[in-house]
């Protein structure tokens, strides 16, 4: 919620009167009560529904359906883009570098043989780094073994993915209708003492209270090789076109010991928080959080001239 109200005071600063609609599975309601505000464009902050990810592309489906502009990208990017097998898959086909991976449905005969270890398992449907934390990871295939039903019950379908090294990257995009890269951020984790595995899990990004929240700084370095930078930001900007990503977007990936790019995660509407990694980048660029806002709404309000629906009384 901490979006929503950083972005309905944006809309303030910038004269747009708004009204907060929650999602819900009462559709009628949803509907009548976007009738009686005159809801003209609307910028789609819906994550999950009922804390499902299966239904993170119904609301976008159903803004489509009514011929309502939205902000961010479609329905169909949404659900590819949580699911994880779909969006390895995208990108295997396309040629784009991901870490090796197998599924697991829970059935006991998976074949985990072709894989390298340390692996970290990921919940195949889950957004923000559910179910990804140090306990994810596994030395050998004897301890996953023993230790992966206990994800599948919490988690339902999983992918085992080999764990990449490296250094940690992400791209975060901007633009309607051809988008942009921001300024490159990266993870710092010189922090995290021998033993602990360099990731940004569940802890990091949400756990105040855990040692991975403090210690996984984003800085943007200034001194990276060009040809590095390159080719991370066309990487990024391949998958965006790929994925059918629309307005914004941010692309998780890792540099390999060999300077290989590998891509972890395609991020449809990453979280815009005034702290979280896309809004800062856009600091970085030199916008303001509001001019960040308008903008998005530029973009909402361009689409919407293009198919012509009037966005005056922008709510």
């Amino acid at each position: 919620m901490t979006q929503v109200e950083a972005i309905e005071e944006a809309l303030e600063d910038l004269g747009h009167r708004s009204v907060r609609i929650p999602f819900t599975r009462e559709v009628s309601g949803l509907i009548a009560r976007m009738k009686e505000t005159g809801v003209k464009i609307a910028v789609n902050l819906c994550e999950t529904l009922d804390e499902d990810p299966h239904f993170v592309g119904h609301p976008a489906a159903l803004l489509e359906l009514l011929s309502i502009p939205f902000s961010g990208s479609p329905a169909v990017a949404l659900m590819l883009t949580t699911d994880k097998l779909t969006t390895k898959q995208l990108l295997k086909a396309h040629g784009i570098r991901t870490p090796r991976y197998v599924t697991y449905n829970g059935t006991g005969n998976t074949d985990f043989h072709g894989l390298e270890y340390p692996v970290i398992l990921k919940p195949r449907f889950q957004d923000a780094s559910i179910g990804i934390e140090q306990e994810s990871i596994f030395i050998d295939e004897l301890s996953l073994r023993e230790g992966i039903n206990e994800f599948f019950d919490r988690f339902g379908p999983l992918l085992v993915e080999e764990y990449v090294g490296g250094r940690e990257f992400n791209v975060s995009l901007f633009g309607y209708p051809s988008p942009s890269a921001l300024p490159l951020a990266e993870i710092d984790f010189s922090a995290f003492p021998e033993g602990l595995f360099p990731i940004v899990g569940y802890r990091a990004k949400w756990d105040m209270s855990s040692f991975e929240y403090y210690h996984t700084p984003r800085k943007f370095p200034q001194g990276l090789p060009s040809s590095l930078r390159q080719g991370i930001e066309g990487i990024a900007l391949e998958c965006f076109h790929l994925l059918m990503l629309r307005d914004y977007g941010r692309i998780d990936m890792r540099v390999d010991d060999d300077g290989q790019i590998h891509v972890l995660e395609v991020n449809a509407n990453p979280c815009l928080s005034p702290d979280a990694g896309f809004a800062v980048a856009a600091q970085q660029a030199g916008m303001s959080y509001t001019d960040m806002v308008g903008t998005l709404v530029e973009f909402v309000e361009k689409r919407a001239r293009n198919h012509g629906t009037s966005t005056s009384h922008t709510r």
